[in-house]
């Protein structure tokens, strides 16, 4: 999978990127991650990529020609060496900010089966209106709040997709973990089994892996109960709760007839 992110501040990914999980799918191919720096091209001797609002206003606004000049060439560097049967594969232009679709687990996953992003980082009070209109495919918010720019959610975007391809994870970790269930992840341990009087739960040491099973799918909704209950009535309108699954939440005091 190939990601080609376009910033103003490239040496921001200089850490996030080049590290731990990411490091090693880059290393073993799975994953390709180029920076491209958008004041490359600009047109003029001070590389200047903003310009004030018309109608007025606060801030400044990302120029369009630098910005579509960058998605052009990256867009035909990367097809120049694409084989002839692939040549007309395109990108997906997924475009960082507040006002774009959230983010979400099941955002991620979708996006992981594309072969190529391009990620935009706005910055300012945001990009030229028309640069959305002609050569953005989607975009995305990290959360109801405002960055300084879009590089820290670019990072969050890379990192959430790429453990995705496959190959980069064990593949079972990533289908117990929080949220690819509609539910939030069971509680783990590991050596000692007692620390600081504290035990592990008996029923992860006695070997009986039907009942390991059984606590902690229990455990996930007890969790997901007490920390997320808006998950829960939408694990049940997308079936993802069996009638024992229901029937343990019910002993909970939680009813899907209460919440749907």
């Amino acid at each position: 999978m190939r990601f080609d992110i376009l910033t103003l501040f490239p040496a921001m990914f200089d850490g996030p990127l080049t590290e731990s999980i990411i490091k090693r799918a880059c290393q073993a191919g799975l994953v390709t991650i180029d920076v491209h720096n958008i004041r490359d091209y600009a047109t003029d001797r001070h590389r200047t990529t903003d310009d004030a609002p018309y109608g007025g206003g606060a801030g400044m606004v990302m120029k369009a020609e630098p910005l579509a000049a960058a998605i052009h060439a990256v867009i035909a560097a990367r097809t120049a060496t694409l084989p002839d049967a692939t040549a007309t594969q395109e990108p997906h232009v997924i475009l960082l900010t507040p006002d774009g679709e959230l983010f979400s687990q099941a955002v991620a996953q979708e996006l992981a089966r594309q072969p190529w992003l391009i990620l935009v980082c706005g910055h300012y009070e945001g990009v030229d209106e028309r640069i959305r209109e002609t050569l953005i495919t989607r975009a995305v918010s990290i959360g109801d709040y405002v960055l300084t720019g879009g590089e820290l959610a670019a990072m969050v975007l890379t990192d959430a997709i790429a453990r995705l391809v496959p190959g980069v994870l064990d593949a079972e970790s990533i289908v117990e973990e929080s949220h690819s269930d509609g539910l939030l992840e069971y509680p783990h341990y590991t050596r000692p089994a007692v620390w600081e009087q504290l035990n592990v739960p008996p029923i992860l040491v006695s070997g009986h892996h039907g009942e390991v099973a059984r606590w902690r799918r229990q455990q996930q909704l007890q969790r997901t109960l007490q920390r997320r209950p808006d998950m829960l009535a939408t694990a049940a309108a997308r079936g993802l709760l069996t009638p024992d699954d229901l029937a343990f939440l019910k002993t909970l005091g939680w009813s899907i007839d209460a919440k749907i």
